[in-house]
């Protein structure tokens, strides 16, 4: 088991037609954002622009979570609208427009991989996955088979576990909890 302790504050922002995207990792490490040549990628991005387009990534499904505010949204000219850490799920080659500007958590998944889940939670957690990520969304201890870490706002946590090892998670306030098995 590999674990990736990944504070916000060290994430290196980048320009989007929105406003800034912070990656926490793009996986595997020999991925290219550009080339979308990667399995899965997470990162946190500012919505500064209103209205605001989405990137398109044909082959991928993606995650996004509003940390600071609700999203009111069209996909494909279907008007939604997410409340804060409501977890919102679309094909990314979908047509986003956002009109809400704030702060997101993001999780692109290729398509070819076929089971990955993200929840929000508080409770403790069992699992098995190959890939298990731990977002948290405000001051969290969370405690890895015995082993406690001390998070901030939006900083995560990303476990590879290719051995399928079963994991206990066990969280002192909500965070977002993900699992991927390729």
């Amino acid at each position: 088991m590999i674990l990736h302790l990944l504070p916000k504050e060290n994430c290196n922002a980048a320009v989007w037609s929105g406003g800034l995207t912070y990656e926490y990792l793009i996986y595997p490490k020999t991925a290219n954002y550009a080339d979308r040549d990667f399995a899965f990628r997470i990162s946190s991005a500012t919505i500064e622009q209103e209205p605001s387009v989405f990137t398109q990534f044909k082959g991928y499904h993606r995650y996004l979570v509003m940390l600071d505010n609700d999203l009111n949204i069209e996909i494909n000219q279907e008007k939604k609208v997410y409340g804060q850490y409501e977890i919102m799920e679309f094909n990314s080659d979908d047509d986003v427009t956002s009109y809400t500007k704030g702060i997101d958590f993001n999780w692109m998944v290729s398509k070819k991989i076929s089971h990955h889940q993200l929840k929000i939670t508080a409770a403790s957690q069992n699992c098995n996955a190959q890939i298990v990520l731990l977002f948290s969304l405000d001051t969290t201890v969370i405690q890895i088979d015995e082993k406690t870490y001390d998070l901030k706002p939006y900083d995560l946590i990303v476990i590879e576990n290719p051995e399928k090892a079963d994991i206990t998670v066990l969280f002192s306030n909500k965070c977002l909890f993900g699992v991927l098995d390729f």
